[in-house]
């Protein structure tokens, strides 16, 4: 009877376990929301591509202020959500955290390592893309000034600002680049007003091209060089079609591909820990050619930034890379 009695309290436990273990795929936006047009929209894309291939919903939470990161997770956790998805570096800490708590489930995260053994990490090479851009922004420029505008003043956007100028100046050696960080705190990042003002003030200096790495900050920018007929540069998801004729091209970060990814390897139980950089090699940084900018885009300039794509692939090109150090040699 004691033996009877324990193997039922074992198959019970193995029942609990396999539940837990259950694909029940969930992602946790950040502050900006789902349809902030740049990051958050492309994570939005990819689990919305993987829904539609699949059939499989999948839980969301849309995070509005900081205190609700740790929460949201944990609540999907306590939920039996399989793989968590964290949008964003700043969710890094409340993904360690939680996923120590549930060692059973899966979790991955986007633009943050955390070295925990459930957890896949999943980085950009941001520079790559960025340098490309640059590229572009450089030969495209009339008054021999461009320009960047960044989010919150973090190593990962000043990344973005390292490779931007690396490829101008690669282009030519004389540009000249004007920088400017919208802010110190999350609220940088969802502030098209001052992200506006600051492209009007760079524009007033000479700008003529501009890049904006700033979440929905960067809608502003975009906005003001369409008012005032100057060049923009999108970042994260395609936004070409934003503003057609005013804007260059968009700085693509597939987050859409890792998150589609996310869903489908753990829909195959496939999900693997660890760390996952997705470069131009792996198709996962570049730049959008589309009917919204094909007439901006010379002959010239496309030979000229596939020269750089494959110098960069090659290893031929270093790009600078200033999450390594914190410096920007440019």
């Amino acid at each position: 009877m004691k033996q009877w009695v324990l193997a039922a309290i074992a198959a019970i436990g193995l029942g609990t376990a396999a539940e837990a273990a259950e694909f029940k795929p969930a992602v946790v936006f950040d502050m900006g929301g789902k349809f902030d047009k740049s990051f958050n929209e492309g994570v939005y894309e990819g689990a919305e591509r993987f829904k539609k291939e699949t059939g499989t919903s999948y839980l969301e939470f849309e995070v509005t202020n900081e205190t609700q990161r740790e929460q949201a997770i944990r609540r999907m956790a306590r939920r039996g959500a399989n793989p968590i998805l964290g949008v964003g570096f700043a969710q890094g800490p409340a993904i360690e955290k939680v996923a120590k708590e549930f060692p059973d489930l899966s979790f991955a995260i986007i633009d943050s390592v955390v070295d925990v053994p459930n957890v896949q990490s999943i980085v950009f090479n941001e520079h790559e893309g960025s340098f490309l851009v640059g590229v572009l922004a450089a030969k495209a420029s009339k008054t021999g000034t461009i320009s960047f505008v960044g989010g919150m003043d973090i190593p990962l956007i000043r990344r973005f600002a390292c490779g931007y100028v690396g490829g101008a100046l690669w282009a030519n050696e004389d540009i000249k680049v004007i920088q400017n960080m919208t802010g110190s705190t999350p609220a940088a990042w969802n502030d098209p007003t001052k992200g506006a003002e600051l492209a009007r003030s760079q524009f007033d200096r000479g700008s003529d091209v501009v890049f904006a790495a700033a979440g929905s900050t960067g809608l502003g920018v975009l906005q003001a060089a369409d008012d005032a007929k100057k060049l923009a540069i999108g970042v994260d998801s395609n936004q070409n079609y934003l503003h057609p004729g005013t804007m260059l091209t968009s700085m693509l970060k597939r987050v859409d591909i890792a998150a589609y990814n996310v869903f489908m390897a753990g829909s195959k139980g496939e999900l693997k820990p660890g760390l996952n950089v997705l470069g131009l090699g792996e198709n996962g940084v570049g730049w959008a050619l589309d009917e919204h900018n094909q007439a901006l885009i010379t002959d010239e300039m496309k030979a000229l930034v596939a020269q750089a794509e494959a110098g960069i692939k090659s290893g031929e090109i270093k790009v600078h890379d200033y999450m390594a150090d914190n410096t920007c040699p440019y």
